[in-house]
């Protein structure tokens, strides 16, 4: 499914290694570590080595690919299990002699089944965040029984239209003073915002953002 280019994605088009400025020469094998985050959670997920390869195929192909020390090749994150590390943003510290990447996890990333590599479930101390990772994890991996897989194959236009009926039952509800029928209508209206916002390939910081420049 293809998704709307978002403001990462476009630096990432623009990225080459020279703009990295990456040091590889400070270190006699050619490697670097390069530190995976994600983007939405900002959990550090694994580590990593790159040499100028690596992060030549990570750059052109959008998907993190280190160089394997124990395989000593190439090794593209989640070329057997599926669970890619699909890059938004790229980095460098300020000694030039580590990469930080900004990813969005497609799965578990540690080999072991976890959220990461240091045992830390991947979610966000904000719960909205969390959210926004599980319906994007619906939209990708389309779990059966799952209402919000079940929006995302309707298409943008039903659930465009379901946003329109949560919103109509918000105002119905506002008039009236039971307090729990709002709140459950207003947070029926929020959820499937943030499902509109998934479909087109958006997340709700990319609105903050919007509203930031506003406010200024």
């Amino acid at each position: 499914m293809n998704e709307t280019v978002t403001q990462q994605q476009r630096v990432m088009q623009e990225f080459t290694e020279t703009d990295l400025q990456i040091n590889f020469d400070k270190f006699p094998d050619g490697l670097v570590p390069a530190i995976i985050q994600d983007i939405h959670t900002r959990r550090v997920l694994m580590l990593g080595y790159m040499n100028r390869e690596a992060l030549d195929r990570t750059i052109k192909d959008k998907r993190v690919t280190f160089y394997s020390r124990s395989k000593q090749r190439l090794w593209m994150k989640g070329e057997e299990s599926g669970h890619l590390l699909m890059v938004e943003e790229i980095r460098t510290d300020c000694d030039q002699d580590a990469i930080l990447v900004k990813v969005r996890p497609l799965g578990a990333v540690c080999h072991t089944g976890a959220d990461t590599c240091f045992n830390e479930p991947n979610v966000s101390d904000n719960f909205l965040e969390h959210l926004e990772n599980v319906i994007r994890d619906r939209k990708h991996r389309r779990p059966e029984n799952s209402y919000t897989a079940r929006l995302f194959a309707q298409g943008i236009n039903r659930i465009a239209q379901k946003l329109g009926e949560e919103a109509v039952e918000v105002v119905i509800e506002a008039k009236d003073d039971n307090e729990e029928l709002f709140l459950n209508e207003a947070a029926d209206l929020l959820y499937h915002y943030l499902v509109l916002l998934a479909a087109k390939g958006y997340v709700l910081n990319d609105v903050i953002e919007v509203l930031k420049k506003r406010h200024h």
